[in-house]
C-alpha cells in the first residue's frame, strides 16, 4: 500500500496539487518534504500535531522531513483565517518562543540516519535579504489581482472598519520564498500544511516552477473538527499545549481520554502512528463495548507518549487510577503538582485554615453552616480519609508533602487545597 493511499485511508488528505506527479515523485526515491511552524505563541498546540505527525509519517516511509521554524514569517504572522490583524511580537519574544517550539518539533523529526531530517529557521535566508532584490526576483511573479481574490483577503477588505495591512498581505511572498530557498538548498519540492494554508502553498509551487523550471508539489490536510461542532483543541483551561509547563501531561492525557465515541476513531487515525488494523479493532470496541472506553484510553496513551514520553503516560495513568479509587496517598509530589497546575480545581489558603472555611472558599459548600452539615453527614473525605471533626484545621503537618490537601465531596466533586506561606 502506497503512502498516499494510506494517508487517504486515514482521512489525512484534503487537497493535492498533482496526484500523479506527486505519486511519481515520491516513488522515485527518498524526497524532501517540508512543513512550516510559526512562533505565534510560546508553544505549539494539539492542532500542530497533524503536520508534525505527517512529517514523521513521510520519514518512516523513507523520505526526508524538513521542519521550517518561522523566525521570519512569525515576525509578521499568517493572516489566513483571521478576521483582524495579529499583534506583532518583538525579536526577543520570537526567539524565546522558537527555542521551545524547536524542542517540540525535534520529538517528531529524527535528524539522524540516511534520511535524517532537518530543522531550519527561515530567518537564515531572510535576515539579510535585500528588499529591492526581493521585490524584483520574487514580487514580480505575484499578481495583486489574484492575491486580492483570496477568501481571507476579500473578507477582510469587505469587512467594515477592518482591512488588511501591507505587512500581512505580503506574508504569502515570504512563505513562497521559503519554498524556493528549500528547493534550491535541499532539492525540497514537496510542501505540506493545513487546508487553510492552501493558497500560500500553491503560490510557493508556482514560484518554484517559474524560477527554477522544476515541478513542485503540495498536499494539504483537513482541519480537525469535533463532531458536535465545537472547536477542537480547547479544554476548560483554554488551549491544549504541547509544552508540559502550559498543559500538564495529566491534563493533556485527560483531554484525549475525554474524547467522545463519535470522535475517538478519527482521532486515532489522525493523531497516532498506530496501524489501521489496530485502529479498526478499536472502532469495533467502540461499537460493541462503548462503556469500557478502551479506544479513548488507547488514544490518550499513544498521543501522550508521542508528545511527553513513557514516564508522563505512567504518571497520568497513576493519577487517573488514584482518583478513580480514591487512593490519593498513592500520588507523588510531581503528580500533585500536575493536579495543581491544571488537573483539578485548586484553592490556595494559609496553613491552619479551618476545614469549614476551606470548604466554603473552595465552593464545595455555600456557607460554613452548610459545610458543617456536609461534614456531619460524612460527605467529605480529606486526603483519602473520612472527616468527622468540623473543627479540623488544615495545616502542613497533615498535608501531603506538607502542602496539599485533596478534598472530595460526595463521589465525584474533587478539589485541591494548596497551602501557601
Amino acid at each position: 500500500m502506497s503512502l498516499l493511499h494510506t494517508l487517504h485511508r486515514r482521512g489525512l488528505i484534503s487537497q493535492v496539487s498533482d496526484n500523479l506527479g506527486l505519486a511519481g515523485h515520491l516513488s522515485s526515491g527518498s524526497q524532501s518534504v517540508y512543513a512550516g511552524f510559526d512562533p505565534t505563541a510560546p508553544s505549539l498546540q494539539v492542532g500542530n500535531l497533524v503536520p508534525l505527525l505527517m512529517l514523521r509519517r513521510f520519514q518512516l516511509a523513507g523520505h526526508r522531513p524538513v521542519a521550517v521554524l518561522g523566525g521570519a514569517t512569525g515576525a509578521i504572522g499568517d493572516p489566513s483565517g483571521r478576521t483582524e490583524e495579529r499583534t506583532l511580537n518583538d525579536a526577543a519574544t520570537i526567539e524565546d518562543w522558537l527555542q521551545g517550539i524547536g524542542g517540540q518539533v525535534a520529538r517528531f523529526v529524527d535528524t539522524e540516519g540516511e534520511n535524517g531530517g532537518l530543522i531550519v529557521n527561515n530567518l537564515e535566508w531572510t535576515r539579510n535579504l535585500d528588499v529591492i532584490a526581493f521585490l524584483r526576483d520574487v514580487g514580480k511573479h505575484f499578481s495583486v489581482n489574484a492575491m486580492i481574490q483570496r477568501d481571507f483577503v476579500r473578507s477582510r477588505l469587505e469587512r467594515e472598519g477592518s482591512g488588511i495591512s501591507y505587512t500581512e498581505f505580503s506574508y504569502v511572498l515570504l512563505q513562497a520564498h521559503d519554498f524556493l530557498q528549500l528547493a534550491r538548498r535541499h532539492d525540497c519540492r514537496v510542501q505540506i500544511g493545513g487546508a487553510d494554508q492552501w493558497g500560500n502553498i500553491v503560490s510557493g509551487i508556482d514560484l518554484v516552477r517559474r524560477v527554477l523550471r522544476k515541478p513542485a508539489y503540495a498536499l494539504s490536510m483537513p482541519l480537525v473538527s469535533k463532531s458536535d461542532g465545537t472547536k477542537f483543541g480547547k479544554s476548560a483551561g483554554g488551549a491544549v499545549w504541547l509544552d508540559a509547563a502550559l498543559t500538564s501531561p495529566y491534563g493533556f492525557y485527560q483531554f484525549w481520554l475525554n474524547s467522545t465515541d463519535a470522535d475517538v476513531v478519527d482521532y486515532l487515525r489522525v493523531f497516532t502512528l498506530l496501524g489501521l488494523e489496530e485502529i479498526d479493532a478499536a472502532a469495533a470496541a467502540v461499537a460493541e463495548r462503548p462503556d469500557e472506553r478502551d479506544a479513548q484510553r488507547l488514544l490518550a496513551r499513544e498521543v501522550t507518549r508521542l508528545v511527553h514520553g513513557n514516564e508522563a503516560v505512567a504518571s497520568a495513568q497513576r493519577i487517573t487510577e488514584a482518583l478513580f479509587k480514591g487512593d490519593v496517598r498513592a500520588l507523588g509530589r510531581d503528580d500533585l503538582m500536575q493536579l495543581e497546575q491544571d488537573g483539578m480545581d485548586a484553592t490556595r489558603l494559609a496553613p491552619g485554615t479551618g476545614l469549614l472555611a476551606a470548604l466554603t472558599a473552595a465552593g464545595l459548600a455555600r456557607s460554613n453552616g452548610a459545610a458543617r452539615r456536609l461534614v456531619d453527614a460524612n460527605g467529605v473525605r480529606l486526603n483519602g480519609e473520612g472527616v468527622t471533626d468540623p473543627g479540623l484545621n488544615l495545616d502542613a503537618g497533615g498535608a501531603l508533602y506538607g502542602r496539599y490537601h485533596v478534598v472530595r465531596r460526595g463521589r465525584k466533586s474533587w478539589h485541591l487545597i494548596v497551602l501557601e506561606g
